[in-house]
């Protein structure tokens, strides 16, 4: 929404309904659909009532797929005659017999409506387009941030650093190895298990572990990092964004195994902060990290090279710090809210009449 605003559009939040359902319960799927259907219909009815002046001009909807399916877009698109857009959609084949078979379907057809498919990676590209209309275009819109918060924080590393040295007995003549993850179980608690078995790769150097994150996995994993590195991790649990920006500037180099990560805003975070990144070439995360320039990439599942790459950023200072600067140089260049604002108005070119000016109708269900 603010990259929409940048760009000179005018945006409303249409509704904060979640159509979300991760247990596979189809009762619960039916329910939300027919929750979703009595707001599209309200939403309709209420713009249809106003001068076509004043309705919207495009709805957008932000990421579906069959846990989160869209029971608002296509409806009040067609029933308003406005383009449909979608931004990080995804489509699995494989869920179309399985528990969520309902929001499967929904988006299925909801991508299949769609007049433009924004891609945050290539990883869904494949996908979308076994189910995208002839007239459905599919654009890539790369993951970005703000930067502004990370460079001025990068700004003031030493006193960040200092504090935190204090705050949390950090030695300030060792790397500091950040890293940013929900503790949770599934996919997170996974990584957090292969990050274990690297730093056990590693104890003979001089490092300290700096970990930002909280949630239900959390006693498991503090346990499993304190066993891998005895004395060197630190927790800080959740954090605000202010304090994550201090924490990204303070630290040396951000390590995270991303099993089957989507594509790790964290790892662009470190980045705007100024420092590089060693991770993992799976699913979007190199359309994050740019293997040798930002950082370092190793084959998914492969815990060896993922500690050697490590490693060789450890032993290395100026190879790492010079990498940390291109990071940096990098997101401002190429992944700012400025740049995705650009892309957004180049996307929409074609989707609504030259003389619109203004956008309405942004849904994160």
């Amino acid at each position: 929404m603010d990259a929409l605003h940048m760009a000179g559009h005018s945006v409303e939040l249409a509704s904060d309904f979640r159509s979300f359902e991760g247990s596979g319960d189809a009762a619960r799927q039916t329910a939300l659909r027919q929750e979703g259907g009595a707001i599209a219909r309200s939403l309709a009815l209420r713009w249809r009532a106003m001068a076509k002046a004043d309705r919207p001009e495009l709805w957008l909807t932000y990421h579906l797929y069959y846990k989160a399916p869209d029971w608002l877009g296509p409806r009040i698109s067609a029933d308003l005659g406005i383009p449909y857009v979608i931004s990080e959609a995804s489509y699995a084949p494989k869920r179309a017999d399985g528990p969520w078979a309902i929001g499967h379907l929904a988006t299925q057809r909801a991508i299949h409506a769609a007049a433009l498919l924004l891609c945050p990676t290539g990883d869904d590209v494949p996908g979308l387009q076994l189910v995208a209309s002839a007239t459905t275009r599919i654009t890539r819109l790369p993951p970005f941030l703000d930067p502004a918060p990370y460079r001025v924080a990068t700004q003031a590393r030493a006193a960040h650093r200092s504090r935190f040295c204090v705050a949390h007995g950090l030695s300030a003549g060792a790397v500091w190895i950040v890293v940013v993850a929900m503790m949770r179980h599934g996919d997170k608690l996974a990584s957090y298990r292969v990050l274990a078995s690297v730093l056990r790769r590693l104890i003979d150097l001089p490092w300290e572990l700096v970990v930002a994150g909280d949630g239900p996995a959390r006693g498991e994993i503090q346990a499993m990092l304190e066993s891998a590195a005895p004395g060197r991790a630190r927790f800080l649990g959740e954090c605000g964004a202010d304090t994550m920006a201090a924490i990204y500037a303070a630290s040396d180099l951000s390590v995270w195994p991303a099993v089957n990560e989507a594509y790790g805003m964290a790892m662009l975070e470190a980045q705007a902060a100024g420092i590089a990144v060693v991770s993992c070439a799976v699913r979007g995360v190199p359309d994050v990290v740019c293997d040798g320039r930002t950082g370092l990439l190793a084959a998914p599942g492969d815990v060896q090279e993922l500690a050697n790459l490590v490693r060789r950023l450890l032993l290395d200072p100026p190879y790492r710090v010079g990498m940390g600067r291109a990071a940096a140089q990098f997101v401002d260049a190429e992944r700012s809210v400025e740049r995705a604002a650009g892309r957004l108005n180049l996307a929409f070119e074609g989707l609504r009449e030259a003389a619109a000016t203004s956008l309405g109708g942004v849904v994160a269900p």
